[in-house]
């Protein structure tokens, strides 16, 4: 199960991505910024937490993004909240995945 208070300060997330793992599922919440118009024509930076997910073996960089799974939220600590509820039904929807995702760590080699 993911715990809000294991994931670093908004500080720290304004600057990079953090990772971890539990029980087989691997994540990464990120800044996500996007550029929108408003009604008056003034640009608009947006920033969004982006939340994915994916079973282990891998890191994010080599895992096949058919095997990820994300999601937006807003970017403060509400929203970190709201990633890590999301990250734990994700958990508990795909429990077999993700507790069958260990197992398959000596089916790999290394190169």
């Amino acid at each position: 199960m993911v715990r809000a208070e294991e994931i670093l300060s908004m500080e720290y997330l304004k600057k990079t991505e953090f990772t971890g793992s539990t029980e087989g599922m691997r994540y990464r919440l990120e800044k996500k910024e996007s550029k929108i118009t408003s009604d008056s024509g003034e640009e608009i930076v947006k920033k969004e937490l982006l939340c994915t997910i994916w079973p282990e073996p891998f890191n994010y960089h080599t895992t096949p993004e058919s095997e990820k799974e994300t999601n937006l939220f807003s970017f403060d600590r509400d929203g970190v909240e709201d990633a890590v509820a999301w990250m734990n039904d994700r958990l508990f929807a795909e429990h077999e995945k993700f507790a069958k995702a260990p197992s398959k760590w000596d089916s790999y080699k290394l190169t």
